[in-house]
């Protein structure tokens, strides 16, 4: 049987898969993004160094792996090459190694625009989000008005599509919104100019990654934010605009779903949010507050600061059951050490009923408490663990409650930030 991987959060995002991508990448061969945008933030550190990649695979931090950024994801073309800089100045190779799908659809000033006034407009309302863009991208995909990487290579074409889509965008700017109208002509010299720096990494990827399929490379599929965010099966309307889950992987490279052999979810041992939205294990008291400082529970895209609460496990079974995660990571197991009692939020009460089921209509149900079990906590230190019979007991007891209440098994830990701070159970 084959070896591709779809690495998939668990949770509402920042589970830490930028790291678990660096290390897995020394198994695989290619490492593909296949959805979301410059929204994402993946946090890599390596000795010390640190790393914040919004749009190229983490794979890139090692030598002689491909990463491809696939057609699912929305591209920012200046954030992308400030990104490349970025890398080239810590030394980071990027060349041959990189390579982006003709058929990705393009992020616009436009849609930056839109994203701003459509959230401030919103007020109580907000869904929270980063602001770059990427949801009226998605939008314009849906509504059959975007305009794709190839486009930008047939500069007549380009032009005339540019100046359209500019139009009906700045009606509604001054229109709707009493905002100043976009130069489609400074966009469209700034876009060519884009292009020219981007054409070494374009390519048919739909035949690269058929080509490497077929050639028996082995392939891990880096998803972006986490599945309670997927546009279909999260908390809707409070999610990405994206296929986040591990069939947005075949939709958004243009695989069969027939060649993801594996899913790999990925958890923290407790929960976190950004932006707005139902989040029922919330703590909104001095332990959020510890949570947060203690896990660095900042956003790596905008700096925000995350909601933090314990563990979800309705959720996290909602999510596994739509990825088919085969095993799981469990993350920042460090940042409980601290802790006397655990708690992991077992069923969600709406009046005098207990669900364990995760309820799709969540976002519409505001009087939400959680049922609670609580587990003792092992006030170790568990920073320096690298094996497995250093993990201690009440550790371990944590651990296989969440796999008992989940029908998962935990195949890594991660203890801290760092590239080499893991215990493989498996």
């Amino acid at each position: 049987m084959g070896f591709n991987t779809c690495l998939v959060g668990l949770q509402w995002g920042d589970e830490g898969k930028g790291k678990i991508v660096d290390i897995l990448t020394e198994s695989f061969d290619i490492i593909v993004r296949y959805q979301g945008g410059s929204n994402a933030g993946h946090t890599v550190i390596v000795n010390g160094e640190k790393f914040v990649l919004h749009l190229i695979p983490s794979g890139i931090l090692r030598k002689n792996k491909c990463c491809v950024i696939g057609s699912g994801v929305a591209l920012d073309p200046h954030q992308l090459l400030e990104e490349i800089d970025e890398l080239r100045k810590k030394n980071i190779e990027v060349g041959d190694n990189l390579r982006i799908s003709e058929i990705a659809h393009l992020v616009f000033p436009y849609h930056k625009k839109l994203d701003e006034l459509s959230e401030s407009e919103k007020g109580d309302e907000k869904i929270g989000t980063t602001r770059r863009g990427i949801g009226p991208c998605y939008t314009d995909k849906m509504a059959r008005t975007g305009i794709r990487v190839a486009d930008l290579y047939h500069p007549e074409y380009f032009k005339q599509r540019l100046k359209k889509v500019v139009e009906e965008k700045n009606k509604i700017f001054v229109r709707l919104y009493d905002a100043e109208a976009l130069s489609w002509k400074d966009i469209y010299d700034a876009y060519c100019e884009y292009a020219e720096q981007i054409r070494p990494f374009v390519c048919n990827t739909v035949v690269f990654m058929d080509e490497a399929i077929k050639a028996r490379k082995k392939i891990l599929f880096e998803g972006a934010q986490g599945s309670l965010l997927d546009v279909d099966f999260g908390t809707y309307p409070f999610i990405t605009s994206s296929s986040v889950t591990a069939g947005g992987a075949a939709v958004g490279t243009g695989i069969s779903p027939r060649q993801i052999h594996k899913v790999l979810g990925i958890m923290k041992s407790y929960t976190t949010r950004v932006g707005s939205g139902p989040f029922p294990s919330e703590l909104n008291d001095a332990l959020g507050e510890y949570l947060r400082k203690k896990g660095g529970e900042y956003g790596a895209t905008t700096g925000r600061p995350r909601r933090c609460g314990w563990f979800d496990a309705v959720s996290v079974k909602h999510a596994i059951m739509v990825n088919g995660a085969d095993s799981a990571v469990l993350t920042k197991l460090d940042v409980l050490d601290e802790q006397k009692t655990i708690k992991i939020c077992v069923g969600y009460k709406f009046g005098d009923k207990v669900y364990d089921l995760f309820p799709v209509d969540l976002a519409a149900r505001a009087e939400c408490q959680p049922v609670y079990k609580e587990v003792p906590g092992w006030q170790k230190d568990t920073s320096k663990m690298r094996d497995i019979r250093d993990i201690p007991s009440q550790a371990k007891s944590y651990i296989n409650t969440l796999e008992k209440i989940l029908g998962i098994k935990v195949q890594m830990l991660s203890v801290g930030p760092d590239r080499g701070q893991v215990v493989n159970l498996a």
